[in-house]
């Protein structure tokens, strides 16, 4: 995993992400599966300008889908909870223009 761009997916934000983030001072990221915790850490601090305290991963299975009689399954994938450390601005994605 070299690319910055290729570590981090998306930024998860759902009312348990939302939570984490006013409460533990964390934002949710999906990631690539095969992202280490210090590849995570260097992407969030090079894109984003900011010095990252933890991180935390977890491996989520994807979901056995069903659309009639056949059946399928989401792929895995992973998410990771980075803390800030004080003092650091709070990543905004929706900030108005």
């Amino acid at each position: 995993m070299k690319n910055v761009y290729e570590v981090l997916r998306r930024p998860l934000i759902t009312e348990k992400s939302t939570a984490v983030r006013e409460t533990q001072r964390a934002v949710c990221f999906e990631v690539h599966r095969d992202a280490t915790k210090p590849e995570i850490k260097k992407a969030v601090e090079t894109l984003f300008s900011v010095k990252v305290k933890d991180v935390r991963v977890a491996r989520v299975h994807g979901k056995v889908k069903r659309q009639g009689r056949y059946a399928g399954q989401r792929p895995d994938w992973k998410k990771a909870y980075v803390v800030l450390k004080e003092g650091e601005k709070m990543i905004e994605f929706f900030d108005q223009a």
